[in-house]
């Protein structure tokens, strides 16, 4: 019941009250890595996506640029490991997920949370409708189980000889039941164990 009331009301209140506060400590580390992108990999600055987002509503996902200009018309729409497109800066802030960090206004905004199943581009949503179903009755979110077992998920990709075939017959299905697994376990603890999961990760 307590977890149901959280889902219901609390989770929100979570969201906002964590992207304000994080926002005090993050303006100065946003600006600094805009900047240094302006400097090194040039404009633009952000990079963003249509996602799949709560009940199929489309979304505009923002992101730190990390990949050439243009990048999701030179090839498939996932990233694996040693990919050309991905700038000099990119590479970190990739591997930190510093490029994640404008996702808080999206947070802000509504359209995702904290903790919630990673939203996903309509192309792959399309192929696993009827789980999506289920899936996307919540808010997509920042982190989740499968972010954090699938830290290093373009290292993984790139053993594909078809990232894409691996991703979508592989990893995507490992994905969903992941998202499943958090949607029955959803509530105050559960999201506050996997931030900290999330960080310890990063760190590592």
């Amino acid at each position: 019941m307590r977890n149901k009331f959280y889902t219901l009301y609390g989770k929100r209140f979570f969201d906002l009250a964590a992207a304000i506060s994080g926002l005090i400590f993050l303006v100065p580390v946003l600006a600094s890595v805009a900047l240094l992108i302006k400097i090194i990999d040039g404009s633009p600055v952000f990079f963003v996506q249509k996602r799949v987002g709560r009940n199929f509503k489309i979304f505009n996902l923002v992101k730190f640029r990390s990949m050439a200009p243009g990048a999701e018309t030179k090839g498939w729409i996932i990233t694996a490991g040693d990919d050309p497109r991905v700038t000099r800066l990119g590479g970190f802030l990739r591997k930190t997920k510093m490029d994640e960090l404008p996702q808080v206004f999206n947070v802000l905004k509504g359209d995702m949370s904290f903790v919630g199943p990673r939203p996903e581009v309509e192309e792959y949503v399309n192929i696993f409708r009827r789980d999506y179903e289920e899936i996307l009755k919540a808010r997509p979110g920042i982190t989740d189980y499968a972010s954090v077992i699938f830290r290093d998920e373009e290292n993984v990709l790139k053993c594909y000889n078809n990232p894409r075939k691996g991703y979508v017959e592989d990893i995507l299905p490992q994905k969903i039941a992941l998202y499943k697994q958090y949607l029955k376990e959803a509530g105050f603890l559960t999201d506050t164990r996997l931030i900290f999961l999330t960080l310890v990760k990063i760190a590592k």
